[in-house]
């Protein structure tokens, strides 16, 4: 990834003498501040345009069998530096961003007997937010095992949050919007279940958090460049209002086993006066290293459908029999009677293959093909899968080359069943298999608890893995999109064939019951700031029950909503999740998923706000054309659109896809109106955005 311009510059010049300990934003509005406490222990404070952001909090650690890494350090003089660079990644939001910060390293000692204990600990100020990260350089002290870390996060206030309950497991929740002081009375009733879960606190929160002051500040904390260590939560003194660090532990109950030299993850802070700023920070991308891939010319933002939404509605099963007393081991599936429900036969698959390339899309998602499904179903058993085998109506060879005939690829589908061990023992051969078959991207699934017994989804054990077949991936030129897996901190900018991620409640859970239609105006400002989030959007039929016999949940969405999140839900890796017959019924609205790029040159945050509504605009990377997008929550919402971010001098024809008057996420969701008209820079469009609506727009150069 080429490097358009670095500078950075040594202390002396950037800060005075009675300044040492402080550290400003490039743009002069946000000042951290470091000091020692009277018994050596490290603390820092932030403020953003005189308001205080974070409060004096401290910092350190607890470390087993040895004295905790809190008080007694002795500070060296710290070591300033800047930097402004401009870098291009490989498929996002914008094709070019900014990094441009200042830096503090402070170096810590602290007597250890004979020895010495020697921290670092790193800020950087951005015009966006705040980064710390702590640094355990090469000394004598070569290891030790971290039983907690203490990074504190005091706030100024009783806030408003938008926060999921802390989980070892999982972030698939509805978001509770509250204030802090009501967290540990809410928590229970914000508990959702699934396969995997584990809490471990009633005021235990899961970054990324939004928070907002009563004063008009937007507060967003997080972690950055999460390598080799436990992900991490936030659990809140709600008499003081602060948080402390809360890693997930290993099955000793261990957070993470060091070995110097080691850099933990970096613990982020974003603050504005506006939201949008929120929505459109790079800070978190910033602080992961440069992409370390020598080639990426494989790498391709992907449209893709999939035969997928069938079985998650009900319609069709992943499984090919209805077999008892499974055992895929012995199991003989030449003698076994199909139960007439498989999805991911032959005749169905070849009937999603000729859709999807007359639609024009990149690839076609196939769940379900292959055998071991009978024996899944949360069982933790080490060996459900062996990702190679394909069940009896599904031909590898001949739907392979079926899909290359008509122009597409397939995508293919592992899931693990939670078991490390079973798919680390398979994963080089499964790989070996794509390759051979043209597969160049792979849907990950970690459903159920994680095996070994006793490990969890965000321990260090398995933030290593899936970093692991991030990398092993890589190496094979092929794109990874892991669902069930570590929530992103950012680590597509190191490794961009990491196109994706699940880590939160998607479309799926409009088929177990139904979403707020508040979600997807909450998402962009949380699960989305650590990277993209297959949602899988473009549901046009709402009454699940119409093709789902059984199944009585409502996609709480109006079609022009669904339409929209192609827009504010970015991610290079889109679905267009519904059936064929559905779009097929629908063809003038499925006009704008068919055209809707997946890749931008520029995006522009117009207007939103946490939980009511987000409106962006995008301009594809391969042409001149732009796009726009809005979401909405509860209540009916007039927007007037100002077109002036279009570039100037140049006419443009708006298609327009909105909301009826009388459209409503559940008495009427499926009513849309489309409109064309001519549009320049000073354009202004008048909008309507129903409850649980939205709009979407093409504006194409004439």
């Amino acid at each position: 990834m080429k490097k358009i311009v670095l500078s950075l510059i040594a202390c002396g010049a950037l800060m005075s003498a009675t300044a040492m300990d402080t550290l400003t934003s490039p743009d002069g509005q946000i000042i951290l501040t470091f000091d020692l406490t009277p018994a050596g222990q490290p603390q820092y404070s932030v403020t953003y345009k005189d308001k205080q952001v974070i409060l004096p909090s401290t910092l350190g650690f607890e470390i087993k069998d040895e004295t905790p890494l809190t008080t007694g350090f002795k500070q060296g003089k710290p070591l300033f530096s800047s930097a402004d660079e401009t870098w291009a990644p490989v498929w996002g939001e914008s094709d070019s961003i900014v990094n441009r910060y200042n830096q503090m390293i402070v170096p810590l000692t602290r007597k250890a007997g004979n020895d010495k204990r020697k921290m670092n600990i790193v800020f950087r100020a951005y015009d966006d937010g705040i980064a710390l990260r702590y640094e355990f350089p090469k000394q004598q002290w070569k290891g030790f095992t971290i039983t907690d870390e203490l990074t504190r996060m005091a706030l100024a206030g009783d806030h408003t949050a938008w926060w999921i309950p802390g989980d070892y497991d999982t972030q698939e929740y509805k978001y509770t919007r509250s204030r802090l002081s009501e967290i540990r009375a809410k928590s229970e009733d914000a508990r959702m279940h699934n396969l995997s879960q584990t809490g471990f606190s009633p005021t235990g929160v899961q970054t990324s958090l939004m928070l907002k002051t009563d004063d008009g500040l937007y507060i967003n904390l997080h972690e950055a460049a999460l390598v080799d260590y436990p992900a991490m939560h936030l659990n809140l003194d709600d008499s003081t209002m602060t948080f402390t660090s809360w890693l997930t532990p290993d099955r000793d109950g261990n957070k993470a086993v060091v070995t110097t030299p080691f850099k933990t993850p970096w613990r982020t802070v974003m603050v504005s006066d506006k939201a949008t700023d929120i929505l459109a920070s790079d800070l978190i991308l910033n602080l992961n290293d440069p992409c370390v891939l020598d080639d990426t010319s494989w790498i391709h933002p992907t449209k893709y459908m999939g035969v997928w939404w069938e079985m998650i509605s009900g319609k069709s099963s992943w499984s090919y029999c209805d077999a008892e007393n499974f055992d895929l081991a012995t199991f003989d599936y030449s003698k076994a009677t199909p139960n007439g429900r498989h999805g991911a036969n032959n005749e169905n698959v070849r009937r999603y293959i000729d859709f999807a390339a007359d639609a024009g899309m990149n690839q076609l998602l196939i769940e379900g093909w292959n055998i071991g499904w009978e024996d899944w179903s949360g069982k933790e058993k080490d060996y459900v899968f062996d990702f190679l085998t394909p069940y009896p109506d599904f031909d590898l060879d001949v739907l392979n080359a079926y899909a290359k005939s008509k122009g597409i690829k397939l995508m293919m589908h592992h899931e693990t069943s939670g078991s490390i061990p079973n798919y680390e023992k398979y994963i080089d051969r499964a790989y070996d298999l794509m390759n051979r078959y043209g597969y160049d991207a792979v849907k990950s699934g970690y459903v159920g608890n994680i095996l070994p017994k006793g490990e969890n989804h965000y321990n260090q054990k398995s933030v290593r893995h899936y970093l692991e077949c991030v990398k092993k991936a890589a190496d094979k030129h092929i794109m990874v999109n892991a669902h069930e897996a570590v929530r992103p901190t950012g680590l597509c900018r190191t490794y961009p064939n990491l196109v994706g991620n699940e880590s939160a409640c998607g479309t799926e859970y409009q088929s177990f019951g139904g979403l707020p239609v508040s979600h997807v105006t909450i998402l962009p400002f949380t699960r989305l700031q650590g990277g993209p989030m297959d949602y899988t959007p473009g549901i046009f039929s709402m009454n699940i029950s119409e093709y789902a016999p059984g199944n009585n949940s409502h996609v709480n969405a109006t079609v022009a909503n669904q339409l929209a999140l192609y827009l504010t839900m970015y991610s290079p890796l889109q679905m267009a999740a519904d059936f064929p017959e559905h779009y097929a019924a629908k063809p003038d609205a499925f006009q704008f998923i068919k055209d809707v790029p997946v890749d931008w040159s520029k995006s522009v945050y117009l207007d939103a706000e946490p939980g009511e509504f987000i409106v962006v605009a995008r301009k594809d990377k391969k042409s001149d054309d732009w796009y726009v997008g809005g979401v909405n929550a509860d209540d009916p919402r007039d927007f007037t659109l100002n077109l002036d971010f279009l570039d100037p001098g140049k006419c443009y024809e708006a298609t327009i896809y909105a909301d009826t008057d009388d459209a409503h996420y559940l008495t009427n969701p499926e009513a849309y109106q489309i409109t064309r008209r001519k549009a320049s820079d000073s354009s202004v469009i008048k909008l309507h955005m129903a409850p649980g609506g939205g709009f979407a727009i093409s504006l194409k150069e004439i």
